[in-house]
């Protein structure tokens, strides 16, 4: 572990220079540099000060980045032209942004494998012979990480040739500063002289590491003896000592206020950048030095005590997750998978599997030297799981052959009854075939487009010919349209204080205005809008929720297409079926991406509830949709 040295007093004799302290600013996992407050000989190197400032201030950076930029929306193309961007900034501004890239530019890479190697399965392929299509936009990503590699080799190279120079400038000083210290004038004279040096010092960068501490010792002893030799004036030492004491008290106290702070990690930083404050102040006068260097002192053992206990906790929470997430893994690789025989077992042993990852999830980070270890072996755990339902999955291939079968015939039995004219038996027949179709299984994807709009085009003609030869002559229109009128009369005056009531009431009409027959075409669309209103109007009163709203929508357009023909009608079925079976795949995808994360930051976290949100409405959404098939199917 590092440690920073800190001056205590620039005027103090090697023999007052004993005091020191317990370290501080441990992190965890990583180790930070503590806080050891020893001698007034040897300071904190600047530069050591300066580059774990600009590391705090990267990481800062780059959270920003990451909060800013939403890499998961982007295209891999788009990823690379932000990348060529990217290439022309600054190495340091630059860094975590390229790395950000890169490992999204991968994960989206191998998602469209994944794909490409599904779509080659499910075409007939089998899975080990799939290769992947060489990708040119990696052939350039390669190109660019390598250009930006060389020129974070040559900025090394080149900040390291700077640390020589500036150990030469301050070499250089250091003889210039020996020589005044040395000098046979009056010393006082030079005054001037040597604080210009001391700021230009202060100008130099940082110098090679194995030089850092025997440098700063040199620079150190040259100032205290430069300084014993001068004869200043009592008068402006008393106020230079005086300002001092101020400037240190206030450091004092703003180190005492630490002790409120509740963050502990954040408590030993601030304490660090005090330390490097109170080193940059000049001595105070020596009745009071101890004092208020002992007040000083005394703070910084205590944040220090706090700061490892704080990471005492963490460790024994991890030890804790530790065990959590071994018990896990072996009740996952305990997991009996001989007795699932169908797709139902299997989809329910998959929804236990899928609530023990969400269990790991909620498990927090176990020791850094066995978390690796720990997930891989949970990942292979599921990883077997869902290999062995894939094998069954595949297995079920000659089931589906057999549904295929299944639905030919019920084609051919349809195709036999479209040309009849026997409308009321024919349609009985086709309605009955059209609920035996549902009960039937799936068929390969490769078949099931072709199959259904075979078996739908026989159906489709006969309501077409049943349509033709039925008369289109409608009576009563004006007095349906009188009837609706009064309808809605009613419902404007529904009284709403009885919430429950006043619902029945409204779904009554709804279905009574739902039963009335046509109305004269020009007023057709009048009507509908005054009654739309209407019952807007009061669900807004009663605080009906929106998928009440667009399921009563629905069937009021029900109604529209039942009175264009029943093909109309099936229509809107085949593609409320395909709508749901996509919906349903598509939270399938979710669900099964959701296993694989894990929780390591607040983003990931607020990604993870996002996609439990999206989870969600695409649930409410598809019981929508099989609400609304269900009306279709009523009608039918």
């Amino acid at each position: 572990m590092n440690s920073l040295e800190l001056n205590k007093e620039t005027e103090l004799t090697p023999k007052e220079n004993t005091v020191e302290t317990t370290s501080i600013l441990e992190q965890q996992p990583v180790v930070e540099n503590e806080i050891s407050v020893e001698t007034a000989e040897e300071e904190i190197p600047q530069e050591k000060v300066k580059e774990e400032v600009q590391e705090e201030k990267t990481e800062n950076s780059a959270s920003a980045v990451e909060e800013k930029k939403n890499y998961a929306a982007l295209e891999r193309a788009e990823l690379i032209e932000l990348l060529k961007a990217l290439i022309d900034k600054e190495v340091q501004e630059a860094k975590d942004e390229v790395e950000q890239i890169k490992q999204w530019f991968y994960k989206k890479l191998k998602a469209e494998n994944e794909e490409q190697k599904k779509l080659f399965v499910e075409s007939g392929g089998v899975e080990a012979e799939f290769k992947s299509l060489k990708d040119e936009l990696e052939e350039v990503l390669k190109s660019l990480l390598a250009d930006f590699k060389a020129k974070k080799a040559a900025l090394s190279a080149h900040i390291e040739q700077e640390k020589e120079n500036n150990l030469l400038q301050r070499q250089n000083i250091l003889e210039q500063m020996k020589a005044l210290t040395e000098t046979t004038n009056d010393v006082s004279s030079h005054i001037g002289e040597f604080k210009d040096l001391q700021q230009k010092w202060k100008t130099i960068g940082a110098v090679p590491s194995a030089h850092t501490t025997d440098i700063w010792k040199q620079y150190n002893q040259l100032q205290e003896k430069f300084w014993d030799l001068i004869k200043i004036n009592n008068e402006l030492r008393e106020y230079d000592f005086k300002k001092n004491l101020e400037l240190k008290i206030v450091l004092c106290e703003s180190a005492e206020r630490l002790r409120e702070e509740k963050n502990i990690v954040a408590a030993a930083r601030q304490m660090q950048k005090l330390h490097e404050e109170w080193r940059e102040i000049g001595p105070v006068a020596r009745d009071v030095r101890e004092k208020i260097w002992h007040r000083f002192k005394e703070i910084t053992s205590e944040i220090n005590r706090k700061h490892q206990a704080h990471f005492t906790d963490l460790r024994q929470d991890e030890e804790e997750n530790l065990k959590a997430k071994i018990a896990l893994c072996e009740k996952l690789e305990a997991f009996d998978t001989s007795e699932l025989k169908s797709y139902n077992a299997w989809d329910k042993a998959a929804e236990e599997i899928k609530k023990m990852q969400e269990e790991w999830r909620t498990i927090g980070f176990a020791p850094r030297k066995e978390n690796q270890t720990l997930f891989d072996r949970y990942r292979k755990a599921c990883n077997e799981f869902f290999d062995k339902k894939m094998a069954y999955y595949k297995g079920a291939k000659s089931d589906m052959s057999e549904n295929l079968e299944k639905k030919k015939a019920l084609c051919e039995q349809a195709e036999a009854l479209k040309d009849s004219t026997d409308w009321k038996e024919a349609s009985e027949k086709l309605i009955k075939l059209q609920r035996q179709w549902k009960e039937i299984g799936h068929v390969q994807k490769k078949y099931s487009d072709e199959i259904w709009k075979r078996f739908i085009a026989a159906c489709d003609y006969f309501f077409e010919q049943k349509n033709k030869n039925v008369s289109s002559q409608r009576s009563g229109e004006h007095e349906n349209l009188k009837s609706k009128q009064e309808i809605i009369i009613k419902i404007t005056n529904i009284d709403v204080s009885d919430s429950a009531k006043a619902h029945a009431i409204l779904k009554e009409l709804i279905e009574e205005f739902r039963k009335i027959g046509h109305v004269p075409f020009k007023e057709k669309d009048k009507i509908h809008k005054t009654y739309r209103e209407a019952v807007d109007k009061l669900f807004d009163a009663l605080n009906i929720d929106e998928a009440n709203r667009r399921l009563e929508s629905f069937k009021g357009n029900l109604e529209n297409m039942v009175n264009k023909g029943e093909k109309k009608i099936y229509h809107e079925r085949e593609k409320m079926v395909r709508a749901y079976e996509r919906l349903k795949s598509e939270i399938a995808t979710y669900e099964n991406n959701f296993g694989f994360f894990t929780s390591t930051s607040k983003k990931a976290n607020n990604l993870l509830k996002e996609m439990e949100r999206k989870i969600e409405n695409l649930k409410e959404e598809a019981k929508l949709i099989e609400q609304k098939i269900r009306l279709i199917d009523d009608k039918l």
